[in-house]
């Protein structure tokens, strides 16, 4: 629970009453009942559903339930009406004194206001991006980034231990292909000018399928080859298929990608705690000690899968494999760990990086991935429950759907480096980092969006970054204009602590209190639910109510912030805006994005 989350302090009045109603309520029915905003004003500031959660134990009407509820808690002083509604339901309307003294709690918080205790400290890992070591970020790794990012952020602030983490897939077939892309790459830098076709005549027996990574990003990978080797990666004119430079070019590739990728995520503002590989995972034997421990447990055997009907799938193989019996767990075949020549499938591998995680401590193990990887969630949640021996991890999975990037309504193709899909540095040099990570954030990470390269930089209320910006920048042009008119004095902590409140009842300033009050438990259900995107939402929201306050000043004056004849009524709004500016800096932390003081 949040020290001074509305919420919860009037759950438990709520709690209160059921038991007085119900002397022995289970605790697992209790654990149910909820306090939630009101969709409309009228209706009150709270709803809770304790009646219709109680009324089946009771075997009553949960209307006559409410109704009973309702009598109890209008004896609450801070309570001003508590009403039966809908089919169950109890509506709260509190008393403004509840909203206005939570305005010097806040200046008391500062930015650490809705930091929750509910994570207890439990390990999470929190692995996003992950994408192959074999080109630039693009448009489709970033809603992944940002995604991942946010939410480790939001659940650091919701009480949990997070580990945000990179996962280098550096010891698979693509890998080989970005290899002798590179080596093209090389001889064309040596001056041995070559075509794609040209170089795949020559290694066709090598690379059947050809040159796979033709993108001019590799052209500065062969020209640092040359710096460092000149030309003593060349074959021989009688060309012996040793491939003795293969592990050089290899590394000196994979290193120069993982920096580059590591510098578009820095862009972005993206920074993990570890970079982990693949080939790292293989060579220290961990692959193989979780593989051991399923063989022990009965789980491994040699088969031959039958084709699944209706289905491709890439692993399968008409021939004896060992196989993990991942239909025991739930899955709907079972699934290949080595190939019939003997080497580890990339799930083998996987599944070792994932055991990895649980070696290191991690309780929650959080993986964000493309739409497309559905359908690999199955297996891996069988392998990690056939590892989980204590039956302590639990293990997750977002998916991320399409970003299209559209200007005009038309998609638009803006890379020129790296072929036919838009890089990230590309997005963000055109809109801007902030721009990025809160659009990818205004729809929830499994609905397709589109990101319109127009309305991210528009001036509008459209555009929800500026609008959220532009809240805060108000925020802070009125005590500045504050400070210039009555001196630094008025504004010091101590005197907006000490301010008369009562003053502050109008609707627009109430509706911006309510709003404020929802802060620790957005935190607490987006972090419980794993939605990142609730705090983009909270903030648009948070920022209408704002704009809304400041439009009534300009229509009635007795409502503006500063009144030269009354620093009464003048301190109590200062201290409303010093709140709310100090609540959108604390959403936008979470996000990333740091909040700026004016709009130019």
């Amino acid at each position: 629970m949040t020290p001074h989350n509305l919420y919860e302090i009037f759950r438990l009045y709520v709690l209160q009453a059921l038991h007085e109603v119900i002397p022995d309520l289970p605790k697992e029915i209790a654990e149910r009942v909820e306090l939630f905003p009101t969709k409309e004003v009228a209706h009150g500031d709270m709803a809770t559903n304790a009646a219709l959660i109680v009324a089946k134990i009771l075997k009553r009407s949960p209307q006559a339930l409410a109704q009973e509820l309702s009598q109890r808690l209008n004896h609450i002083k801070l309570i001003e009406k508590a009403e039966a509604a809908g089919p169950g339901f109890v509506n709260l309307t509190l008393s403004p004194l509840v909203f206005q003294q939570l305005i010097s709690i806040i200046l008391e918080s500062k930015e650490n206001y809705g930091d929750s205790l509910i994570g207890k400290n439990k390990p999470v890992n929190v692995e996003y991006v992950s994408a192959n070591p074999t080109g630039p970020m693009h448009v489709g790794h970033c809603r992944g980034a940002v995604v991942g990012d946010v939410l480790a952020n939001l659940m650091e602030k919701a009480g949990y231990q997070v580990t945000k983490e990179y996962y280098i897939n550096d010891a698979g077939a693509q890998v080989v292909s970005l290899t002798w892309a590179s080596y093209w790459r090389y001889l064309n830098a040596l001056g041995q000018k070559c075509s794609a076709e040209e170089f795949n005549k020559r290694f066709i027996e090598f690379i059947p399928s050809g040159l796979q990574y033709q993108g001019d990003y590799l052209i500065p990978v062969g020209e640092a080859l040359v710096k460092k080797y000149d030309d003593q990666l060349l074959e021989p004119n009688n060309f012996k298929p040793k491939l003795a430079w293969f592990d050089k070019v290899k590394a000196l590739v994979l290193s120069y990608m993982i920096e580059l990728i590591k510098s578009d995520l820095d862009a972005l503002g993206v920074h993990h705690d570890h970079f982990v590989s693949e080939q790292s995972i293989v060579d220290s034997g961990v692959a193989e000690e979780a593989l051991k421990i399923l063989d022990e447990n009965g789980l491994v055997y040699t088969g031959v899968l039958q084709p699944p009907k209706g289905k491709i799938v890439e692993d399968w193989e008409e021939r004896p494999q060992t196989l993990f019996k991942s239909t025991d767990f739930g899955d709907d075949v079972d699934r290949p760990l080595r190939k019939s020549d003997g080497n580890a499938t990339y799930f083998a591998n996987d599944l070792g990086y994932h055991y990895d995680k649980m070696r290191r401590g991690a309780k929650v193990l959080i993986d964000i991935w493309g739409a497309d990887h559905g359908g690999y969630i199955p297996r891996m949640k069988a392998a990690i429950a056939a590892l989980d021996h204590d039956h302590c991890t639990t293990f997750e999975v977002i998916l991320c759907q399409i970003v299209r990037v559209v200007r005009q309504g038309k998609v638009v193709k803006m890379s020129k480096r790296a072929g036919n899909f838009v890089t990230l540095r590309d997005l963000i040099d055109e809109v801007g980092k902030d721009a990025v990570r809160f659009t990818m954030l205004t729809r929830k990470a499994d609905a397709q969006m589109n990101f319109d390269l127009e309305q991210v930089v528009a001036q509008t209320r459209d555009n929800h970054i500026f609008y959220v910006q532009y809240a805060h920048a108000r925020c802070r042009s009125v005590l500045r204009a504050a400070v210039e008119q009555f001196g630094e004095k008025l504004l010091s902590q101590t005197q907006l602590i000490h301010a008369n409140l009562s003053c502050l009842t109008s609707d627009e300033e109430l509706a911006l209190l309510r709003r404020l009050a929802q802060w620790p438990r957005t935190v607490e259900s987006a972090a419980l639910a794993r939605e990142p995107h609730r705090i983009a939402y909270y903030l648009i929201e948070l920022a209408s109510d704002f704009h809304t306050l400041w439009n009534a000043g300009r229509d009635n004056m007795t409502l503006r912030f500063i009144q030269e004849d009354d620093k009464v009524s003048t301190l109590a709004r200062l201290a409303l805006v010093e709140v709310t500016s100090i609540i959108i800096r604390s959403a936008m932390k979470i996000l990333g994005i740091k909040a700026v003081e004016e709009m130019r």
